[in-house]
């Protein structure tokens, strides 16, 4: 990889490592399901007309729709508007300990001595982050657990897809999911018409909105296309694996969030577990998919 696809990978992991605090900004005014169902609807506006997928398709994208965009985002919003969003970023490293146990059970792959260490590691550093002092109860840290699984599922979905656009994918599946998560909202949360209007209001709510639809959605995923186009997976995902680094940072140093043991410690084996599970398994995402929590 020359210097500046490097330049770019970093630029991608930045741009989805912060995003955990543009989420987390957002969500001191906006019920988490509303901003899900309001980034999508901002998300689809913008590729949807543009891209498009075959018509015999789009069942299958409503369901990754429900899957992935309520069952992973929408839970996954969820889980950090009540957990500090360093440990958030943490957590979504269990799509691929998930995502490997599902290929073993849905496919036939074999998971292997390294794997199945790896996946243990994974999921006992998750396990460190529910003794965290600023976490209120484990509730929310349970949720942003059961968003990866539905992640995980949702490749399942992708794979049984078949080949559509990675853009026009993304932006039906919100088109899809937007409708879905605002009825999700209206039914289940409250203030809505307050919090927009608050929202409007207060540039730094604006600010995570934007973010999360332009920069890590829009941007990030154009750049990160580009990057799968040019190099092999095993290449470029491995990089990915800062994105904790950065996110845990964000919310050291932005946010002023606490950096405990538990978070270095659980942080340290998660991402060690996720690396076994990637490079020495040599399991990775395929390009179609989304990278987790973003």
């Amino acid at each position: 990889m020359n210097a500046r696809d490097l330049l770019t990978a970093l630029l991608v992991v930045i741009l989805w490592g912060l995003n955990f605090i543009a989420v987390k900004t957002a969500l001191t005014v906006l019920p988490p399901f509303l901003l899900t169902s309001l980034r999508f609807a901002l998300v689809a506006l913008a590729l949807a007309p543009f891209h498009r997928p075959r018509l015999k398709q789009l069942p299958a994208v409503a369901g990754i729709g429900l899957v992935l965009g309520c069952g992973h985002f929408g839970l996954l919003f969820l889980g950090i508007s009540g957990m500090e969003a360093a440990t958030a970023a943490i957590v979504t490293q269990l799509g691929v300990p998930f995502s490997a146990l599902l290929a073993w059970a849905f496919f036939g792959e074999r998971l292997g001595p390294a794997r199945a260490l790896g996946l243990s590691m994974a999921f006992a550093g998750v396990a460190l982050l529910a003794g965290e002092p600023t976490l209120p109860h484990w509730g929310p840290l349970a949720v942003g657990v059961l968003s990866m699984a539905c992640w995980a599922l949702s490749n399942v979905q992708v794979k049984r897809l078949g080949e559509v656009p990675p853009l026009a994918l993304n932006g039906w599946m919100a088109l899809f999911a937007a409708p879905m998560l605002l009825a999700l909202s209206l039914g289940v949360e409250y203030g809505q018409t307050d919090a927009l209007v608050r929202a409007a209001t207060e540039p730094r709510v604006l600010v995570g909105v934007a973010y999360t639809v332009i920069a890590s959605s829009l941007v990030a995923y154009t750049l990160w296309y580009r990057l799968l186009a040019r190099h092999s997976m095993n290449r470029v995902v491995p990089i990915t694996l800062l994105g904790p680094v950065v996110g845990v940072a964000g919310g050291v140093l932005v946010l002023g969030e606490s950096l405990t043991w538990h978070k270095l410690v659980g942080g340290a084996l998660t991402i060690a577990g996720v690396a076994a599970v990637q490079l020495v398994g040599g399991m990775v995402p395929p390009k179609d998919e989304p990278e987790p929590g973003t």
